[in-house]
């Protein structure tokens, strides 16, 4: 598990190799991952929008931008947290995923980004 904390709010990211399969004469490595997000801040907070960047170790890079996660823009108080799953496919059984959410904060009504830190994405068999 990676984590780091942005301004008060600490994203914490664990990840799993879900298994491999053909499609359109190509093979796929999907992967899953879940994220937690701790408000360690004194204000509620409201996650807006997220900005992904995917890396697979045959130098292909996906960007995702987006309205909230997995179709929810949560709110998170004081204290807080809040964790959801999601997945992404790969053309290589190695690879890392970062980026950033930009969030809200209630009190001061401003925007501001946190930092999702680097994760790898790793099939068990493809490490020696």
């Amino acid at each position: 598990m990676v984590s780091q904390i942005t301004k008060g709010i600490k994203i914490s990211v664990l990840t799993s190799f879900e298994g491999t399969y053909f499609k359109n004469y190509k093979i796929h490595f999907a992967f899953a991952y879940h994220v937690t997000i701790e408000n360690q801040s004194k204000d509620s907070v409201q996650l807006t929008t997220r900005h992904w960047e995917i890396y697979d170790a045959l130098n292909n890079i996906e960007v995702v931008d987006g309205e909230g996660v997995i179709g929810k823009k949560p709110v998170i108080k004081p204290g807080e947290s809040y964790t959801y799953s999601s997945g992404c496919l790969l053309s290589s059984p190695i690879g890392a995923m970062k980026g950033y959410f930009n969030m809200v904060n209630f009190t001061s009504t401003r925007s501001f980004r946190v930092t999702i830190p680097t994760f790898k994405l790793s099939a068990p068999f493809a490490i020696n």
